[in-house]
């Protein structure tokens, strides 16, 4: 069986298309067809119904795909063990909430570039629902998300890590001196949030939601680390995970304010979709993000 073969047709098969996937593998689209029509001639089983201008794998062609995948991992693991890591390359495509780019990525891209000289990592930053749609239209080779934890037999689950989030003031802040708040003192406070509707400010609005409390920040910006410093000068209080404000509260700069009836929790969860043709670079990029704690 041609491995040439099976690669076209895992493509066809996550792309939903034959031109798109001769395009992306230097193919014409009349070579795309014929190579998934010798396959299925030599399988003796249709791959694809083809409607129109569309095709869909057939019941056949899905257990077909999942073999394919597995042949050619396997085939991909033994070169890599052949070469080694340095003979590992191309582009892998990562999205991910935006508060997770300097742990996940920044501050471990040295080492990862050290390991994969010729990886290269293409990342774009979203919300959690543009995240799973980026997923499902093959747009992203992994997501990672920082949300309520998912569950979904279409997605396979890489790493996953809980991570608690909380409402933080300064030192110099009066209400940092009280051993347990009440939501009634917490709202008089300036908050400065990250936007509407992202991930762990989703979830804070949704239980405030449940008091009929809507909070009004006097800034809203997409970094953590920046609201975190802000946080530290005493400008107002914000609602940030612990692997942000972990050293600022050793340094005794900033503290956790206790509020009563108001714990909340999200997970950090890296995923790719079950149909996904696993190759070696995303491979070696899983590998490298599933090591990598927060906390």
């Amino acid at each position: 069986m041609d491995l040439q073969n099976l690669n076209i047709f895992i493509q066809v098969a996550e792309l939903n298309s034959f031109t798109r996937a001769g395009e992306k593998l230097g193919y014409s689209q009349p070579t795309v067809s014929f190579q998934i029509k010798q396959l299925e001639n030599e399988l003796g089983v249709q791959l694809f119904d083809r409607v129109g201008h569309t095709i869909k794998l057939t019941d056949a062609g899905r257990d077909a795909l999942s073999y394919a995948q597995q042949i050619c991992h396997a085939s991909q693991e033994m070169l890599l063990g052949k070469k080694g890591r340095e003979e590992v390359s191309g582009i892998v495509r990562i999205a991910m909430a935006d508060s997770l780019f300097m742990p996940l990525i920044a501050d471990k891209f040295d080492e990862f570039r050290k390991q994969y000289p010729n990886v290269s990592l293409r990342v774009q930053a979203a919300g959690t629902d543009t995240l799973f749609k980026l997923l499902e239209q093959n747009e992203a080779d992994i997501i990672c998300t920082l949300d309520n934890r998912t569950y979904n037999t279409n997605y396979i689950l890489v790493a996953e890590e809980e991570i608690s989030v909380d409402f933080v003031a300064s030192v110099e802040n009066p209400i940092s001196k009280k051993s347990v708040i009440n939501i009634s003192d917490l709202i008089t406070q300036s908050f400065m949030l990250t936007e509407k509707g992202m991930s762990y400010r989703r979830i804070m609005d949704e239980n405030f939601a449940k008091h009929s409390i809507e909070i009004h920040p006097i800034l809203e910006n997409s970094s953590p680390d920046m609201l975190c410093k802000l946080v530290e000068q005493n400008l107002g209080i914000s609602f940030l995970p612990e692997y942000v404000t972990k050293k600022a509260v050793n340094d005794k700069k900033i503290v956790k304010l206790n509020v009563k009836n108001l714990e909340m929790k999200i997970c950090k969860q890296i995923l790719y979709h079950k149909d996904k043709w696993v190759s070696s670079p995303m491979s070696a990029t899983l590998n490298h993000l599933s090591k990598i704690k927060l906390i």
